[in-house]
C-alpha cells in the first residue's frame, strides 16, 4: 500500500505545453514503462487555462473538487462531477470558469498503450523546445525541421518520446461520460455496517470503475486492491495511519487495507483496469529506460 497526504505536497507548474497556467500536486503514479502505469494529481487552473479539443491514447478519470471546467460541446464539470475520459474519444476545448481545481486519474486503458509519467513528459516537452514551440496546446515545429509541421502537443511529445507515429485506439465511447453524484441513491454494503456506496458503472472489457463511499463515524471499511482511493472529507486510520481530506492510497492487485472512521467520512474509489495478457511496445520500453 501508498498513503500519500496530500495537503502536504507542494503545487508545482504543469502542462507548459498546453496554454495558460497550470499547478498540480503529485499524489501517486505507477511504474514507468509500464503498460499500466499510472499518475494521480490535482490540478488548478486558474482562469487563463486553455486546451484545443483533442483525445488522448490513455484512459482518465476526472473528478471536480471545485470551480468549473468548461469542456465546450462535452459540458462543465461542476463541483462533486465525476468525468470518464475513454481513450481515443475526442473532447474540449478545455478551459477553467476561474479558479478549477480536479483530481485526475491518468492510466493506461484497454489499447494496451500505457501512459507518459509526468517526468518523461516533462523531459520530452525541454526537448522539443529545441527544435520548435508549444502554442495554446499545438506544437509547431521550425520550418528547418523534419517531421509534421504542427501537431497536438501531447501527441509531439509522446512520438518524440517513442520514436514511432501514435496510433490513436479507436474509441469505445463516443465522448466523455459525465456523472452527476447527487442523483445516485446511498446503497448498504453488504457486511460492512454504517458503510454505503455510489456506484457509477464499470467501464472498458478491462473493468476499471469508479464510486463513492460513505462510512459513518464508528464504521470500518475494507478497501480493496487495483484501486486508487482518494479521501474526500473526515478523518480517521487507516493501517494505522491516519487519513484526512486529500489523503490518496494505493492498493495493489491483492492488497487490502482496513479504514476506521473517526468522524464521518467520504471517499472517492477509482479501480485500475485489469490489463493482464496486454504486452506495451518494446519502443516505450526502451525510452522509459
Amino acid at each position: 500500500m501508498k498513503i500519500v497526504q496530500g495537503d502536504e505536497v507542494e503545487w508545482k507548474r504543469g502542462l507548459q505545453h498546453r496554454g495558460g497556467t497550470f499547478h498540480y500536486r503529485h499524489l501517486l503514479e505507477g511504474a514507468p514503462g509500464t503498460v499500466d502505469n499510472f499518475h494521480l494529481g490535482i490540478g488548478r487552473q486558474d482562469g487563463d487555462f486553455i486546451s484545443p479539443r483533442h483525445r488522448h491514447n490513455f484512459d482518465q478519470f476526472r473528478y471536480q473538487l471545485e470551480g468549473v471546467s468548461n469542456f465546450d460541446r462535452n459540458g462543465k464539470m461542476t463541483a462533486g462531477t465525476l468525468g470518464y475520459f475513454p481513450e481515443g474519444a475526442a473532447y474540449g476545448p478545455q478551459s477553467s470558469e476561474g479558479r478549477s481545481v480536479t483530481a485526475v486519474l491518468q492510466f493506461g486503458g484497454a489499447s494496451g498503450n500505457g501512459y507518459l509519467s509526468p517526468r518523461e513528459v516533462a523531459a520530452g516537452t525541454e526537448e522539443l523546445k529545441k527544435i520548435g514551440t508549444f502554442e495554446s496546446g499545438i506544437f509547431r515545429r521550425n520550418d528547418d525541421g523534419e517531421g509534421r509541421r504542427n501537431a497536438d502537443a501531447y501527441q509531439a511529445i509522446w512520438e518524440h518520446v517513442h520514436g514511432r507515429r501514435m496510433d490513436y485506439p479507436k474509441p469505445r465511447y463516443r465522448d466523455p461520460i459525465m456523472v452527476d453524484p447527487q442523483n445516485y441513491d446511498w446503497l448498504p454494503v453488504a457486511d460492512q455496517p454504517g458503510v454505503h456506496e455510489k456506484v457509477f458503472g464499470m467501464f472498458t472489457e478491462r473493468q476499471c470503475a469508479a464510486q463513492l463511499i460513505t462510512m459513518a463515524r464508528g464504521a470500518s471499511y475494507r478497501a480493496g486492491g487495483r484501486s486508487i482511493y482518494l479521501l474526500l472529507a473526515g478523518d480517521g486510520t487507516v493501517s494505522d495511519m491516519p487519513y484526512r481530506r486529500l489523503t490518496a492510497l494505493h492498493l495493489a492487485q491483492g492488497q487490502t487495507a482496513t479504514l476506521v472512521a473517526r468522524d464521518e467520512t467520504e471517499l472517492l474509489r477509482l479501480v485500475l483496469p485489469d490489463l493482464a495478457g496486454l504486452a506495451i511496445h518494446p519502443a516505450h520500453v526502451r525510452a522509459a529506460e
